[in-house]
């Protein structure tokens, strides 16, 4: 478990148990793909809010992460200042995104550069996988593609 603290001053306990999965997205200031998927993120933080909180993450210069919430209205959600958060869940590109499950256990994870990975990576965790390119290389369980591998 990462215990934290948000821009807000609030603790953020990632990894730990919780009534809701947590989705963590990693974004920047500066990450123009980052700035266009956050009406995105948005939405589904709102549709999705029945089982899903959400956590924004970066690194770098505070006063600077403070000044990029308040003017792409951020301040809905805990913003974590964490290089440890980045390298405990390998983040190497942004944005990225990961999903903990109510137990804190990661349930799916990947570069996101459109609304459309945001959403497949909710599918990945109630399917049980990684990503939807890990179950696409998996193929279905049962199938033709698991007698033959």
């Amino acid at each position: 478990m990462l215990a934290l603290t948000d821009l807000a001053g609030r603790p953020v306990n990632l990894g730990a148990p919780t009534p809701r999965s947590t989705l963590v997205f990693f974004l920047s200031p500066t990450c123009p793909v980052c700035k266009k998927l956050l009406p995105a993120l948005k939405s589904a933080a709102n549709r999705e809010r029945r089982w899903l909180s959400v956590v924004l993450a970066s690194d770098g210069d505070a006063d600077e992460h403070q000044r990029f919430v308040q003017r792409a209205g951020l301040t809905d959600f805990p913003y974590v200042l964490s290089r440890e958060l980045g390298v405990t869940y390998h983040v190497s590109k942004l944005p990225y995104a990961v999903v903990l499950d109510e137990r804190g256990v990661v349930r799916a994870k990947g570069l996101v550069n459109s609304r459309e990975h945001l959403e497949s990576l909710f599918t990945a965790k109630e399917l049980g996988v990684a990503s939807i390119q890990d179950f696409v290389a998996r193929g279905p369980a049962g199938s033709e593609h698991d007698a033959l591998a």
